[in-house]
């Protein structure tokens, strides 16, 4: 009997504090304790959400490509340095090859002979002519070591160069360049809808997280309710078997109901610190701060109406996937003009301006430096290329074909989900209103119940099967409502809804 008292006190205790940690939301001072609305939580997700941050982050990263791509257009500028020393300096030959590489007759000196052989004979008519002898003068035998080891050719250069240079590039008609740049404006567009796609789904998550809490909570009620029903029932059962009133089979069923009461008001509280753990990943924040919901889901009962016929013929021009879809199918076509314009000749300007010098000795002050700068128009006029353009656009009008078919098949899943969530939404309305007068019988009927067992007009089977009735009652109300709410919630999503519309 005692430990009979002990594990009643223990049923009775336990489960009732549980019960006061989420009745209200009057909590004591110095609970640091957050307690949020659903509007409050989405903002809190919207902000410190970690994809969304991530989206938000890689519409800075495709703005800064886009501005990168747009340098382009201006003039490439680079500057170059160069020295260079010839080991060795380069040589080169004058005459034919058949004429001697020494002497008067060949190399150098034999080219020279050559040249000057008619003026010498001017200039001897010009001398006979005056009655003076003409002496010719005879070029010295040239030197071996300074021709170029005696094969008659010269040296050229000189053994340190260096060049100093600065230029600037930059396309002046190319067509294949500016359909790029569209492009990258594109991939802007396609990086915002990305990130307003997973605003969307942040949003549907933190709904259907936050009506999660909500239903853990009202099934907690539900169930602590029929705790607290046992433990009445029990109480008045050992009260009437201490007398002799009720039978030992009476309190053992009592003690029973009592027992299999107790594991439902657990597994109940275990489900809402889970659903809101769930939450606080969801939104992004610290699963270790304590964090509450407001409000019930009975609340959303109000709400639950919705025009199902405009609901069938929703448009989803704001659906995100669809607008990607779009997006790539106009990426597409302007990719495909890009590859066309590779066929379209291309002018591009370089400026250049450039220092050099050269020397056989190291000595940087006696160099003398000359300058040259040139302008070039470079024309280039693609003919032929193996066929590599022409498969290219075939290639890309591919894959239009087939996002085009991936996009009426995404249309037709979306419409399909639409359908269900719809389907659902009219359902739970449905079961709501069965429910709700279901309740109001089932509450009667407990009522009336619970009297004629205190009265001893009803045995305790007869009153476990109304509270039966009574709980499922109660949790087909708040199923429907859950159902509800949640399927509009994806609903939203799926039509492209902002969590403030």
């Amino acid at each position: 009997m005692c430990v009979r008292r002990i594990v009643l006190l223990l049923a009775l205790i336990i489960p009732c504090q549980a019960w006061a940690q989420f009745q209200g939301n009057e909590r004591p001072a110095g609970d640091s304790t957050l307690v949020l609305s659903l509007d409050d939580a989405i903002k809190i997700a919207l902000s410190e959400n970690t994809s969304v941050k991530v989206a938000d982050m890689e519409i800075q990263r495709v703005k800064y490509a886009q501005k990168g791509s747009y340098g382009a257009l201006f003039p490439q500028i680079n500057a170059s340095g160069m020295y260079s020393y010839a080991i060795q300096k380069q040589k080169v030959y004058f005459g034919s090859d058949d004429e001697s590489g020494s002497g008067s007759g060949g190399g150098m000196a034999g080219m020279m002979a050559s040249l000057m052989e008619p003026i010498m004979y001017y200039i001897d008519q010009l001398y006979q002519a005056t009655g003076t002898p003409f002496i010719p003068y005879v070029p010295p035998t040239p030197d071996p070591q300074e021709e170029g080891s005696g094969d008659g050719a010269i040296e050229m250069g000189r053994r340190n160069q260096v060049t100093l240079g600065l230029s600037a590039t930059m396309p002046v008609i190319n067509f294949q360049l500016w359909e790029s740049l569209r492009l990258t404006g594109d991939q802007v567009e396609q990086a915002v809808e990305k990130a307003r796609e997973s605003r969307l789904g942040t949003v549907a998550s933190v709904k259907q997280a936050f009506f999660a809490v909500l239903m853990a909570k009202a099934s907690y009620d539900v169930y602590n309710a029929v705790y607290e029903n046992a433990v009445q029932n029990y109480k008045f059962t050992e009260s009437r078997y201490n007398v002799q009133k009720a039978s030992e089979m009476d309190l053992a069923r009592a003690k029973s109901s009592l027992a299999a009461a107790i594991p439902n008001v657990y597994n109940a509280e275990n489900a809402i610190y889970l659903s809101l753990w769930q939450l606080k990943a969801v939104m992004g924040i610290d699963l270790d701060r304590p964090v509450d919901v407001s409000g019930k889901l009975e609340d959303y009962a109000e709400r639950m109406f919705y025009d199902f016929n405009e609901g069938t013929e929703a448009s989803l021009d704001r659906n995100s996937q669809m607008r990607q879809l779009a997006q790539q199918a106009e990426m597409l076509a302007k990719q495909i003009r890009m590859q066309q314009y590779a066929y379209i000749p291309t002018l591009s300007m370089q400026l250049s301006y450039n220092y050099y010098t050269q020397s056989d000795k190291f000595n940087l002050s006696q160099w003398k430096w000359l300058p040259s700068s040139t302008m070039v128009f470079n024309l280039s006029i693609p003919i032929f290329s193996g066929g590599q353009r022409y498969h290219t656009i075939k290639q890309t009008r591919v894959q239009a074909s087939e996002l085009e078919l991936q996009r009426e098949n995404t249309e037709r899943q979306l419409r399909i989900g639409i359908r269900q969530n719809l389907s659902t939404m009219e359902t739970a309305m449905k079961t709501y209103d069965a429910a709700k007068s279901a309740l109001v019988s089932a509450e009667k009927a407990y009522d009336i119940a619970s009297r004629s067992y205190q009265l001893g007009k009803s045995t305790f089977t007869d009153l476990n099967n109304t509270e039966l009735t009574l709980t499922q009652a109660r949790m087909q109300a708040v199923q429907a409502i859950y159902n509800f709410v949640v399927a509009k919630a994806s609903l939203e999503q799926t039509l492209g809804y902002d969590f403030t519309e």
